[in-house]
C-alpha cells in the first residue's frame, strides 16, 4: 500500500478538537490512512496558526474542555483517530515564532538578530521582482544554525518533538523545512524514532525553493519532500525534472490543492472533471497524496490561517466522495501507484491529449496515463490496440481490463492503462 494517503483536517475549518475524531473517520471511510493537522498551538500576535506563541499548549479556540493547556483533551482526540487505523501527522514550524512568543524574552539568543542586537522579522523577495519584499511583522525568525545556544535550542526543539510523540503523533510535516539545518532535522528524526519505538514519518514542506535548497536536506533522513505537480498544466518538462531530482533525496507527496493554494474548484469554475482529473494525476504521479478537507465536495473558498471558520459555513459544489474512494481501491491494488518511479512524456507538451509514461524501480511493468488537456471538450486517441486501460471516470464495469483499439477522453479525463505485450 503507499505509505501515505492523507487528508488534511484544517484546525481553523474543523473548529473544536471534538469534532477531529468525525472529520477523521470521514476520511478513512474515502479510503485515507492518514491526517495532517496544520499548527493548533496558542496562537499569539495576529492570530495566524504558524504565529505559535506556545508549543505546549494547544490553542483555546479548539478546546472542547476546560484545560490549563488542552494537551490531555488532544491526547484523547489523538487516541481515538489512532484506533481507527489511521496515523495522524501534525505541522512543526521551527523556523519562527510569534513576535510575543515569551523565548522572545527569555532566550532572545535563539534569534537572528540584526545589527543592533534587535530580532529580526522572517523576509521573502518576490523571485519575479527583487523590489518586492515580504516581512512578516507578526513573526521572529529563529536563529538555528549559528546561535550562541546552539545546543541548547536544539535540545528546545527535542522537547518538543518528545512532548507530540508521547501525545500519539506519528509523523511530523517540516514547516519551510530547507530554513532549518538538515543536521537538526537528522537529529529530531532519529529522537522521535528512539521515544517512538517504531516508525514516525518525517514530510518536508519544499515548496517554491530552489533545487540547491531541497539537496542540502539530503542529509536529513526525509521521508518525504512536497513536489510541485499541482501548478503542472502538461505544456513543459519542470515538473517531470523536478520529480526526477527530488527521488534522490526522497519520494514525494502530490496533492492538488493545499491550504496554501487557491482551490481547484475555484480555479477550475467547479468543473468536477477538472477535480477527478487532478487528483487521479496526483495519485499516479509519487508515491504519497494529499488533500485538505472539502476538496471532495468542491469547496471553493481558500483556506486562511487567522480567519477561517468552521466548516457549517462552507457551501458544497460537487461531491466526489464515491470517486476518491474508488480511486484510492484502484491506486492501492495497483503497485506502481505506490512508488515514486519514474517519468517520461510520450507526447509533445502542445498536444491536446498528453500521455505519461510512469516505470517502476522494482521491475513491475509500465503504466501508461492518457490525459485530456481540454476541460471542455472530448479528445480521441489512436491506440491501436496494444493497451489494456482501466478508465477511473466512468461506471465501476468500466474498470476492467479490456483491449481498446481508439479511445476517447471525456472532457479533462485521465486514462489509465498498461501494454498488452510489455
Amino acid at each position: 500500500m503507499k505509505s501515505l494517503y492523507i487528508y488534511n483536517i484544517f484546525p481553523r475549518l474543523a473548529g473544536k478538537m471534538s469534532n477531529w475524531p468525525a472529520i477523521a473517520l470521514h476520511a478513512r471511510k474515502l479510503g485515507f490512512n492518514s491526517i495532517y493537522l496544520n499548527p493548533f498551538h496558542e496562537t499569539g500576535l495576529g492570530d495566524s496558526l504558524y504565529a505559535v506563541k506556545n508549543y505546549f499548549k494547544v490553542d483555546s479556540a479548539f478546546h472542547s474542555q476546560k484545560s490549563a493547556t488542552g494537551l490531555e483533551e488532544l491526547q484523547e482526540i489523538i487516541l481515538q483517530i489512532r484506533q481507527m487505523g489511521i496515523k495522524v501527522i501534525m505541522d512543526l514550524v521551527i523556523n519562527h515564532t510569534a513576535v510575543n512568543n515569551p523565548l522572545t524574552k527569555t532566550h532572545p539568543e535563539w534569534y537572528r538578530l540584526d545589527d543592533n542586537g534587535k530580532i529580526l522579522h522572517p523576509s521573502a523577495i518576490d523571485p519575479a521582482d527583487s523590489r518586492k519584499i515580504t516581512v512578516w511583522g507578526d513573526l521572529y525568525e529563529i536563529d538555528n544554525l549559528t546561535s550562541k545556544a546552539g545546543s541548547e535550542l536544539w535540545n528546545f526543539w527535542k522537547g518538543v518533538i518528545e512532548t507530540y510523540t508521547l501525545l500519539g503523533f506519528r509523523g511530523f510535516r517540516a514547516d519551510a523545512a530547507y530554513k532549518v539545518p538538515a543536521q537538526l532535522w537528522k537529529l529530531l528524526v532519529e529522537h522521535a524514532q528512539k521515544i517512538a519505538g517504531e516508525k514516525v514519518y518525517f514530510l518536508a514542506e519544499t515548496l517554491g525553493c530552489r533545487l540547491e535548497e531541497v539537496e542540502s536536506l539530503k542529509e536529513a533522513d526525509f521521508d518525504y519532500l512536497y513536489n510541485s505537480s499541482k501548478y503542472w498544466n502538461f505544456d513543459q518538462n519542470w515538473a517531470l525534472q523536478q520529480h526526477t531530482e527530488f527521488q534522490k533525496i526522497a519520494p514525494s507527496v502530490s496533492f492538488p490543492e493545499s491550504h496554501d493554494t487557491l482551490r481547484l474548484a475555484k480555479t477550475a469554475q467547479k468543473r468536477t472533471q477538472v477535480q477527478k482529473q487532478r487528483y487521479a494525476l496526483a495519485l499516479f504521479f509519487s508515491k504519497a497524496v494529499q488533500i485538505t478537507m472539502g476538496f471532495e465536495y468542491g469547496w471553493t473558498r481558500k483556506c486562511n490561517v487567522v480567519k477561517s471558520k468552521v466548516t457549517s459555513l462552507e457551501p458544497e459544489t460537487m461531491d466526489i466522495t464515491s470517486f476518491i474512494s474508488r480511486a484510492n481501491k484502484f491506486a492501492q491494488e495497483t503497485p506502481l501507484f505506490n512508488e515514486e518511479g519514474s517519468l517520461e512524456a510520450l507526447s509533445p507538451f502542445n498536444q491536446a491529449v498528453f500521455i505519461l509514461k510512469k516505470s517502476s524501480n522494482y521491475g513491475k511493468n509500465p503504466l501508461y496515463a492518457f490525459i485530456n488537456k481540454d476541460w471542455d471538450q472530448s479528445q480521441t486517441i489512436e491506440l491501436d490496440n496494444q493497451y489494456k486501460l482501466m478508465p477511473l471516470f466512468r461506471k465501476p464495469e468500466g474498470w476492467q481490463l479490456h483491449p481498446q483499439g481508439q479511445l476517447l477522453l471525456e472532457p479533462a479525463e485521465i486514462v489509465f492503462g498498461r501494454k498488452i505485450n510489455e
